[in-house]
C-alpha cells in the first residue's frame, strides 16, 4: 500500500487518518490528546504510533494542519466597513482565520491601540479598488510603518500603489506579503491570492511563533490552518458531487458553517453584492460550542426562540457545568441527551445566521435552497451512533422558523471518520484519492 499521514492537531485532541492513496479508503485512524503543555509533537507522534500500528510502514508523507494555540488570529484594515473591509473579512475567514477584529477608514491612535489590543498573528491590509482610492490605505500602511509593527502583514489592497507601500512596510521592518487585490472592482470578491497569501504567512510566522514545539519540525510539517484544511475538503466534495453543499461543524468553542454554492446571476446582476459575494465560505459562531461557549447556545438559542426562557434553566446549569469543566464527558444516558440538545441548538443557530447573511455580511444572504448534501461534523456527533447524529441533522433541516431558505432535497451525513480535513490536506498532491477518501467515507442517514 502508498500510505499517507494525515493529521489535524487540534486544541485539545490530535486526530490522525492513514489513507491508502491507491484505493482511497482509510487504512487507519487514532487520536491521542493535543500536548499543548510540553511539545504538540508528543500528543503528535503518539497518535500517529497508534494509527500506523500493524501496518507495517516506516517512510510515508505526512501531511499536517493545526489550530492548536487558538489556530491563526488575523485583524483585517479596510477603506470601509461596507465593502472592502467586509471583503477582507470574507476572505480571511476562508483562509481558516478568526478574525478578531476589523477596522475601516483612516487609522487613528485609538485604533492603533484597539489594533494591538486585540492580539492578531496577522493583518489583512486591504482597501481601494484597483485605479480607485489610494488615499486611505496610503495612510494605514504609514500608520503601520510609523507604530514599528512587527506583527506580519498581508497587502491585498489597490494594486497601483502595491509595490510603494509594501516597500514603505518592510522598510520600516515590517513582515509583509503581498497579494492581488480582494476586491479589484466593486462586487467582484477575488480571494484565491489573498487566501494563498495569509496560509503562506500563517506557515512561516505563525505556527513556529506559538512556541508549540521546541524544534522545527513541527514548523515543517504543518501544512495549513485546520479550517483552511477542511474548506478545501468541503470544496473537493461540492466538486464531486456536482452540486451545492453545506456543512456544520460543532466543536468545543465555536461551531464553524462552511458552504459552496454554484454562483448564478446574482454575481454580476443588479441585486449582486457590493462587496461581491463569496461561493465558497466559511463562518465561525465563536459564542455556540459543547464545552467553552455551551452557555452561549443557551443564551442564542433563548434568542432565537428556539428555547423559551422557562424553560431554559436546566439546560443553562448544564452548560455552565461544561464551560466550568471543558474536559467534561458525558458519561450516562441523560448527560449524552442534554449534549445532543446543546448541539442541536448550535447547528440550528449557526444555520440560521449563516443563511440570514447575518455572520457572513451579505445583504442577501446565502440561498442554501439548492444544497444537495448537509453534512456534520464535531467530536458530539462523529461519537453518537449513526441514527442519534442523524436526528440533531434531521432536526437542523426541519427548521421552518428561522428565517432562512432551507434545503428542498439535502441527505445528511455524518464525517464519522473525521475525513474532510484530510481530503482537503490530500487535494493538491492526490486528488483523485481524496475524492475517493470523501465518498467512500462519509456516513449517509
Amino acid at each position: 500500500m502508498t500510505l499517507a499521514v494525515c493529521a489535524d492537531v487540534g486544541s485539545t485532541y490530535t486526530k490522525v487518518a492513514v489513507v491508502d492513496l491507491a484505493a482511497g479508503v482509510l487504512a487507519g485512524a487514532a487520536s491521542a490528546p493535543t500536548t499543548v503543555g510540553t511539545d504538540v509533537l508528543h500528543g503528535l507522534d503518539a497518535a500517529v504510533a497508534a494509527a500506523t500500528a500493524g501496518l507495517g510502514v516506516r517512510d510515508v508523507a505526512w501531511y499536517v494542519c493545526s489550530s492548536a494555540g487558538g489556530g491563526l488570529r488575523l485583524a483585517v484594515i479596510g477603506y470601509e466597513p461596507l465593502v472592502t473591509a467586509q471583503a477582507g473579512r470574507r476572505v480571511g475567514l476562508s483562509a481558516g482565520a478568526h478574525v478578531v477584529h476589523v477596522a475601516a477608514g483612516r487609522l487613528g491612535a485609538a485604533d492603533l491601540t484597539a489594533l494591538r489590543a486585540a492580539r492578531p498573528d496577522v493583518v489583512l491590509l486591504v482597501g481601494g479598488t484597483d485605479g480607485g482610492d489610494a488615499d486611505t490605505i496610503t495612510h494605514n500602511a504609514t500608520r503601520l510603518a510609523r507604530a514599528r509593527w512587527r506583527r506580519p502583514v498581508v497587502y491585498a489592497g489597490n494594486a497601483d500603489v502595491r509595490e510603494q507601500l509594501t516597500g514603505l512596510l518592510r522598510d520600516a521592518g515590517v513582515p509583509v506579503t503581498d497579494a492581488d487585490n480582494v476586491l479589484p472592482r466593486i462586487g467582484v470578491l477575488a480571494p484565491a491570492s489573498a487566501r494563498a497569501a495569509i496560509r503562506a504567512v500563517f506557515l512561516r510566522h505563525v505556527i513556529g511563533g506559538k512556541r508549540l514545539s521546541r524544534g522545527a519540525r513541527f514548523a515543517r510539517l504543518v501544512r495549513a490552518a485546520t479550517p483552511d484544511a477542511v474548506l478545501t475538503g468541503v470544496e473537493v466534495l461540492a466538486d464531486t458531487l456536482g452540486g451545492d453543499l453545506a456543512v456544520v461543524d460543532v466543536g468545543g468553542a465555536t461551531t464553524d458553517v462552511y458552504s459552496v454554492l454554484t454562483p448564478d446571476e446574482r454575481a454580476t446582476g443588479p441585486g449582486r453584492e457590493v462587496a461581491g459575494s463569496l461561493w465558497r465560505a466559511r463562518t465561525v459562531e465563536g459564542d455556540l460550542g459543547m464545552r467553552w461557549s455551551a452557555p452561549g447556545v443557551v443564551r442564542a438559542a433563548v434568542e432565537e426562540r428556539l428555547l423559551a426562557v422557562g424553560d431554559a434553566d436546566d439546560l443553562a446549569a448544564a452548560a455552565a457545568r461544561r464551560a466550568a469543566d471543558p474536559a467534561f464527558l458525558a458519561a450516562d444516558d441523560v448527560e449524552r441527551a442534554v449534549d445532543r440538545r446543546i448541539a442541536t441548538l448550535a447547528a440550528t443557530v449557526a444555520l440560521r445566521r449563516h443563511a440570514r447573511g447575518a455572520a457572513t455580511g451579505e445583504r442577501a444572504g446565502r440561498d442554501l435552497r439548492d444544497v444537495r448534501m448537509l453534512v456534520g461534523s464535531g467530536g458530539v456527533l462523529r461519537h453518537s451512533p449513526a441514527d442519534v447524529s442523524g436526528q440533531v441533522l434531521t432536526a437542523v433541516l426541519a427548521d421552518h422558523a428561522g428565517g432562512w431558505a432551507l434545503p428542498r432535497a439535502a441527505a445528511a451525513v455524518v464525517d464519522a471518520d473525521y475525513v474532510l480535513a484530510a481530503g482537503g490536506l490530500l487535494a493538491e498532491e492526490h486528488r483523485a484519492a481524496a475524492q475517493s477518501l470523501l465518498r467512500q467515507h462519509l456516513r449517509t442517514h
